[in-house]
């Protein structure tokens, strides 16, 4: 499969996935850290994926959306954003709302 059929199927297979820099619990970057945590804050799981240990979802995800860095945060097959939409989703109480929508859509 190609690079980008391939992260296009993760974007949409996942109702909430972060492309990062490491994982969750061993974050590799201080902005995948802190958007990791404020989407573990939401208290609904969540796909990742490490994008230092795959060469090429890291060279080709910015083609991908258009964004060029990392971490990039994608609900219901749409890119949030990075670490500062993110968070400042979590301060106004949004992401918990569209973590909580996204999640339940897809258990439906």
């Amino acid at each position: 499969m190609e690079i980008m059929e391939r992260i296009d199927k993760a974007v949409k297979e996942n109702p909430v996935i972060i492309f990062m820099k490491g994982s969750p619990q061993v974050p590799q970057c201080g902005y995948s850290s802190r958007t990791a945590q404020a989407l573990m804050a939401c208290g609904e799981e969540f796909a990742h994926v490490n994008v230092l240990a795959d060469p090429e979802v890291f060279e080709n995800l910015p083609r991908y959306a258009n964004w060029p860095t990392f971490p990039q945060v994608y609900i219901n097959g749409e890119l949030i954003g990075g670490c500062d939409i993110t968070l400042e989703l979590y301060q106004k109480g949004e992401l918990q709302k569209m973590v909580k929508d996204a999640i339940t859509k897809g258990a439906a």
